[in-house]
């Protein structure tokens, strides 16, 4: 799939501007601060409805406007399509496909994207919330449903939450919450462990090009892999630690308290792996996630290379830019474009962004 064209009004500094992106690889040049960011953010939020960078939706809007406008037309299975998105001060969003209102879902259904950032390079040393959020978000644009599996579960656990925070319990209804937190939970853990285990064969075969000699390995929290099982686990696990989850009145058991253990060499690779090591282990999960949502969904995610370029070295520069095949559009941000071979430039669309301007 391409992004042919791209507008924007009123997101981020970006006032009113129109991007003809019909190349399959476009280089997006700018001095720190000027706006080369939103534009890759823009078109996350067309596969995602949400941004990379905060929460708040609201902060996306320029300062002084009341809402912001995405209007973009993209090329996917032969067919163009036009997507659409506005969302206003008050929290109000439209989204058309076609001139057409649509549900999220569906919008989201369109437009696949892998975002490669500096923020990635962390992936290793953050925080487990941060791992759950990049899983969660590549198995979506692989299974359309896992975001409302998501919800409903958040749902669960919020009234178990606010259950929990009474001087009386219920148990009845806590027996309730806790029924349904293991089934719903179970779901979202069996497909993270499928996914991972998908993952982790891709990714060590890139892994290897790179490092030569080292393997790497990966693990998730719950050691179960079926849904049955890992539901009696997790109900297990609630039992056992009901007098903690009453005591600290939150949910301590389930998906939102998982998390992803990396190894290189059998070594846990945030507490050895050197920063370079690191960067290769992010870099194969990267290159790996967008050939597992090609292979599942048929479909050849938009690659988003934000400044990443800078951050590595020769080598792993030259592995993740020889890994960009033709069919890959791949849109990337950069100070200038001394990192980049003549080779590869030949044919690339190239913009200049200046305080939210752009220049061709």
């Amino acid at each position: 799939m391409k992004i042919t064209r791209l507008g924007l009004k009123n997101f981020r500094n970006c006032e009113n501007i129109s991007l003809n992106l019909d190349s399959q690889k476009v280089l997006i040049i700018g001095k720190n601060a000027q706006g080369k960011t939103n534009i890759l953010e823009s078109i996350y939020c067309l596969s995602d409805l949400k941004s990379p960078r905060t929460s708040v939706m609201s902060d996306l809007i320029k300062f002084g406007a009341d809402k912001f406008e995405i209007n973009s037309e993209v090329f996917k299975n032969d067919t163009e399509i036009e997507l659409n998105i506005n969302y206003s001060a008050e929290k109000k969003r439209e989204l058309k496909v076609n001139g057409v209102k649509t549900s999220p879902r569906n919008f989201k259904n369109i437009v696949k994207t892998v975002l490669f950032s500096t923020k990635d390079l962390l992936l290793l040393r953050g925080a487990p919330q941060d791992r759950r959020d990049w899983l969660d978000r590549a198995i979506s644009q692989i299974y359309p449903a896992y975001d409302e599996r998501l919800s409903k579960y958040d749902k669960f656990r919020i009234q178990k939450n606010n259950l929990l925070k009474n001087d009386i319990i219920d148990e009845t209804l806590l027996e309730i919450y806790n029924e349904q937190l293991a089934i719903t939970g179970a779901n979202i853990i069996f497909l993270r462990k499928k996914f991972l285990n998908e993952m982790e064969k891709i990714a060590a075969d890139k892994h290897k090009i790179i490092s030569d000699t080292e393997k790497f390995t990966l693990s998730y929290t719950c050691p179960y892999d079926d849904v049955e099982t890992i539901s009696k686990f997790l109900k297990d696990e609630m039992l056992r630690r009901k007098s903690e989850e009453i005591g600290r009145k939150q949910c301590c058991v389930g998906p939102h308290r998982d998390d992803i253990e990396f190894k290189i060499d059998g070594l846990d690779a945030v507490k050895f792996a050197s920063q370079g090591q690191q960067r290769t282990l992010v870099l194969a999960l990267k290159l790996g996630e967008l050939d597992i949502i090609r292979e599942k969904t048929g479909v050849t995610p938009i690659l988003l290379l934000d400044d990443v370029l800078a951050e590595l070295d020769e080598v792993r520069q030259n592995f993740l830019l020889k890994s960009i095949t033709s069919d890959i559009q791949t849109i990337i941000t950069s100070v200038d474009t001394i990192l980049f071979e003549e080779e590869f430039l030949k044919g690339v669309k190239i913009y200049t962004v200046n305080s939210g301007c752009i220049i061709e």
